[in-house]
C-alpha cells in the first residue's frame, strides 16, 4: 500500500470540503482532500447552482409580465430548450475540471476514489493510506432520503439528483414532500409546463412561517396537504395509491422529504463511531480531539453556504490548535459557528420567493423567549408598486422583548432574496431596535419595509 502524509486529511470535495482545506492550507498547513464523485459536489452539480438555473428564467419572465411597458415586449413564452442548456452551463456539463484545476492551484493535494477512515488520523482511497498529524475531516454531505413505502424503490422514482438533472419535462410530475426541495422542484417544473401534484403530508414548508407556506401553496395549481403515500407502482407510468384510497398517475415521481447522512461507507466503526448517523460535533465541528466533520453530516444546518460557514470555522480551530494557540470557541468567536444555532439565513426559490434569518415565532416561543411579532404588508410598501404591478407579500419581525433585539425575519414576495442580508446583519449584530431607527432605508425601495416594521413596533397595541 503507498503511502502519503499531510497535516489535514478531508473526505469529500464538496463546497464543504474545498473551502476546509483552503482555509487550512491558507494558514500554513497542508491538505489533501478525497472526492469518491465530482470535486464541487452537490451544489455544484445536483442542487444549488443547477435548480437555480431551471428557476431563474421563469422567474425574469414573470417578473417581465408583471411591468408594463416590459410586459409589451414579451413575444412568447419559456424556450425550455434554452432553459435546460443554460442549466447544463452552470453544472458545467457534469464535469469538474475546472473545480478540480481549482484545487492544484490552491496547493490542495486531490485524491479520486472512496476514501474511508482506517483507524487513527487514518484514510484510506483505494490502496492508498493517508496519514493525517493533526486532523481528519468527515464532509461527506448528506443523501435524499427514500421513505419505506410499498414499491417505491422498484417505482425508480427522481430524487433531487434526478429532477435538477433532468433532460426532458414531464407532461405530469407527482411530488412527495412540501419542504424546499419539493415546493421549488414543483414551481420549476410547472413553470416549464409539467402538470404538478404536490402531496405534502405535512403541508408546503412547514418549517417556515404559517403565512410563507400559505403563500406558496396557493401560487402552485395542486397541493393536497395533508395526503400520505402508502403504494407506488411503475409500468409505462407511476401509480399511487393514498392512504385515503385516492389513486394518481404521473409520468415521473420526485421524493423529496429530507436527507440522510453520507456516513454509512466512511469507516466510522475503526474509531469507534456507529456508520449511517449523523456525527455530533462542538461548536468548532469536533467529533474528537483529531477528528472533525462539516456540512450535512453533522446535521447543523443542511444549507450549502452554512457548511462553508463552519467550514472557514473548522479550518482556523485546527490551523490554531495545530499552532498551540488559544482556540476561540465561545459564542461569536472566530472558531465557533454559533450562528448555526441563532441565525441562519435561507432563500426558498418559489413563486414568491421567502427569504428568512434566524427563528420563527413558535421557535422563538419554544425556546422560551418573551417576543413580540410585528407583521406588515409588502404591497403597502412604495417600492413594492413600484417594482411590479399587483405586488404581493409580507414581512415579520420577531423580536425579544427583554433584549429589544430581532431574533427572527421573514419576507415573502417576489424578488426578496436579495433583502435578506439586511436581517441577517441586524440578527447576528444583535442590534438594538433603537438603533436600527437610524438605519433609514432609502426611498422608494422595497427595504422601506424597515422602517414600516419598526414604526408597527413602536405603536403598541
Amino acid at each position: 500500500m503507498e503511502n502519503a502524509e499531510y497535516d489535514v486529511v478531508v473526505i469529500g470535495a464538496g463546497p464543504v470540503g474545498e473551502n476546509l482545506a483552503d482555509r487550512v492550507v491558507q494558514g500554513g498547513l497542508t491538505a489533501a482532500v478525497v472526492e469518491r464523485e465530482l470535486v464541487g459536489g452537490e451544489c455544484s452539480y445536483w442542487a444549488c447552482m443547477p435548480t437555480k438555473a431551471l428557476l431563474r428564467s421563469s422567474s425574469a419572465l414573470r417578473a417581465a409580465r408583471n411591468l408594463p411597458g416590459a410586459r409589451e415586449a414579451i413575444t412568447g413564452g419559456i424556450d425550455v430548450a434554452a432553459v435546460l442548456k443554460r442549466r447544463d452551463d452552470f453544472a458545467a456539463n457534469w464535469l469538474d475540471d475546472g473545480q478540480a484545476a481549482w484545487l492544484d492551484k490552491a496547493g490542495i493535494a486531490l485524491y479520486r476514489g472512496h476514501g474511508r477512515l482506517h483507524g487513527e488520523r487514518e484514510v484510506e482511497v483505494d490502496g492508498t493510506l493517508l496519514t493525517a498529524r493533526h486532523a481528519v475531516v468527515i464532509a461527506t454531505g448528506s443523501s435524499a432520503l427514500l421513505p419505506d413505502i410499498e414499491g417505491l424503490r422498484a417505482a425508480r422514482p427522481w430524487t433531487s439528483r434526478e429532477a435538477a438533472a433532468a433532460t426532458t419535462i414531464p407532461a405530469r410530475l407527482a411530488i412527495i414532500g412540501g419542504g424546499v426541495v419539493a415546493s421549488e422542484m414543483a414551481t420549476a417544473f410547472e413553470r416549464l409546463g409539467s402538470t404538478v401534484t404536490v402531496l405534502a403530508r405535512d403541508g408546503v414548508l412547514p418549517q417556515a412561517e404559517p403565512f410563507a407556506g400559505h403563500r406558496v401553496a396557493r401560487s402552485l395549481r395542486d397541493v393536497r396537504a395533508g395526503a400520505e403515500v402508502v403504494s407506488v407502482g411503475r409500468d409505462d407510468t407511476v401509480h399511487l395509491t393514498l392512504a385515503d384510497g385516492t389513486r394518481l398517475e404521473a409520468d415521473e415521481l420526485l421524493v423529496a422529504i429530507g436527507r440522510t447522512p453520507n456516513t454509512m461507507d466512511v469507516g466510522l466503526e475503526s474509531v469507534g463511531l456507529e456508520p449511517g448517523r449523523w456525527l455530533s460535533v462542538d461548536g468548532t465541528m469536533r467529533v474528537n480531539d483529531w477528528l472533525y466533520a462539516a456540512g450535512d453530516v453533522n446535521h447543523r444546518a443542511l444549507l450549502t453556504h452554512q457548511g462553508k460557514y463552519q467550514a472557514r470555522a473548522a479550518g482556523d480551530a485546527i490551523v490554531a490548535r495545530a499552532r498551540g494557540e488559544v482556540v476561540a470557541d465561545g459564542p461569536w468567536g472566530r472558531h465557533a459557528a454559533t450562528a448555526d444555532e441563532r441565525a441562519v439565513p435561507q432563500v426558498v426559490f418559489t413563486d414568491p420567493e421567502v427569504a428568512s434569518v434566524g427563528l420563527t415565532a413558535a421557535a422563538a416561543e419554544a425556546a422560551g423567549m418573551r417576543i413580540r411579532v410585528v407583521d406588515h404588508d409588502l404591497a403597502a410598501v412604495a417600492g413594492s408598486a413600484l417594482h411590479a404591478d399587483g405586488y404581493e407579500g409580507q414581512a415579520r419581525m420577531v423580536v425579544d422583548e427583554d433584549r429589544r433585539v430581532i431574533v427572527g425575519f421573514t419576507l415573502v414576495g417576489p424578488d426578496v432574496s436579495e433583502l435578506l442580508h439586511a436581517a441577517t446583519i441586524a440578527v447576528v449584530g444583535e442590534v438594538p431596535l433603537d438603533r436600527l431607527w437610524h438605519a433609514v432605508p432609502a426611498f422608494p425601495t422595497v427595504s422601506e419595509v424597515w422602517l414600516r416594521l419598526l414604526e408597527g413596533y413602536g405603536r403598541r397595541p
